[in-house]
């Protein structure tokens, strides 16, 4: 009788339990929701698999918007060459991706190397 009585305690509770987890996750969906969270979510995976843009790669290798090609080649090999001297594989590929969208948008401009 004990162990029945403890078996439907611990199913009731269960119950109660999982019914007050799903009411908090509603809750937390529509406060997100309400508080644009949610889309900030989104446009941010959305932005990060469309990968990097022309000002953030002129950013990652300190450049202005009218340098020549020569010096996003010159700014990428110092800057690849120290974090790879440091061990940073991280800065270090987001100094090549920076390069590979510039490459990219200079190539639309003007072919590579030609200045």
């Amino acid at each position: 009788m004990a162990a029945r009585l403890l078996a439907n305690l611990i199913v009731i509770g269960a119950g109660v339990l999982g019914r007050a987890a799903v009411q908090a996750y509603r809750k937390a969906l529509n406060n997100a929701n309400a508080t644009g969270v949610a889309q900030e979510a989104v446009q941010n995976i959305r932005r990060a698999t469309k990968g990097m843009t022309e000002q953030e790669a002129r950013q990652i290798l300190g450049l202005p918007e009218n340098a020549k090609w020569e010096e996003v080649l010159e700014r990428y090999d110092t800057l690849f060459q120290r974090n790879a001297k440091n061990g940073s594989f991280y800065l270090q590929s987001k100094v090549h991706r920076a390069k590979e969208c510039l490459e990219a948008t200079y190539r639309g401009e003007e072919s590579p190397g030609t200045g």
